[in-house]
């Protein structure tokens, strides 16, 4: 690839937004929004997927599946990475958001409960 003015430019920015995302401080804010996003997200699908209780099965099947492939996409690459090795931020991002969802729809279904 030529190495043009544009090229030089965003390599540039990505290596400056990397390294802003190194801050440890930075690191923790991002995974926390991802946690607030996922029980945000979750409280949005079960008013919604709720609403008519004509697809509450499917929607349920759904968040399953995709709270088990987020697992597997987290946690497979920890088995062959080298231990003490740090996680991608991505990857924390990801598994936050999982928790968030898993603990909001934990929520809505106490709060359906009672």
């Amino acid at each position: 690839m030529q190495n043009t003015r544009l090229n030089r430019l965003t390599d540039d920015l990505i290596s400056r937004f990397t390294g802003w995302l190194q801050n440890p401080w930075r690191r923790i804010s991002l995974v926390i929004l991802g946690l607030l996003f996922g029980n945000f997200l979750a409280t949005a699908l079960a008013t919604s997927a709720g609403q008519e209780a004509e697809l509450d099965v499917l929607a349920a099947a759904l968040l399953v599946l995709l709270t088990e492939v987020i697992s597997w996409f987290v946690y497979r690459r920890s088995d062959r990475s080298v231990k003490g090795r740090a996680r991608s931020l991505f990857s924390e991002i990801l598994n936050a958001t999982k928790i968030g969802l898993s603990y909001g729809l934990f929520l809505e279904a106490f709060k359906l409960g009672s």
